[in-house]
């Protein structure tokens, strides 16, 4: 599927503290924690616990997180399909809405029961 100007800014400014509960709740059902979820978020965004969970109690847009994030270096190794779009056919103009389906596919490969290790990509030496 491809990306539409009015998908990206609906997305932009959806609020995160309305979607993480629904992040934690399906987690949680498949026996995953509040902790682990927020390991992959700050692997993801570089935030400390304090800076996301200020960013939680603000109730800031997806906009605002990404645009207060710095985003992880191994991004780019994040791929695959995630709501019926492929990650690294994102088009750049749509870097916001590239950058929460990445969060969602690490998300989701942790719901999955994938091991940490492995969520967290590292260049292989």
């Amino acid at each position: 599927m491809k990306v539409t100007a009015e998908k990206n800014e609906k997305v932009a400014n959806m609020i995160f503290a309305s979607i993480y509960p629904l992040y934690l709740n399906r987690l949680e059902k498949n026996g995953r924690t509040k902790e682990e979820l927020d390991q992959v978020i700050k692997w993801f965004t570089g935030f400390d616990q304090d800076a996301l969970q200020a960013l939680i109690d603000e109730k800031v847009s997806f906009r605002t997180f990404f645009q207060k994030a710095t985003i992880h270096p191994n991004e780019d190794m994040i791929k695959g399909v995630v709501c019926g779009y492929r990650i690294e056919e994102i088009e750049e103009e749509f870097a916001l809405y590239k950058q929460c389906r990445q969060m969602e596919k690490l998300i989701d490969e942790l719901a999955r029961g994938r091991k940490m290790e492995k969520i967290i990509r590292k260049v292989k030496k």
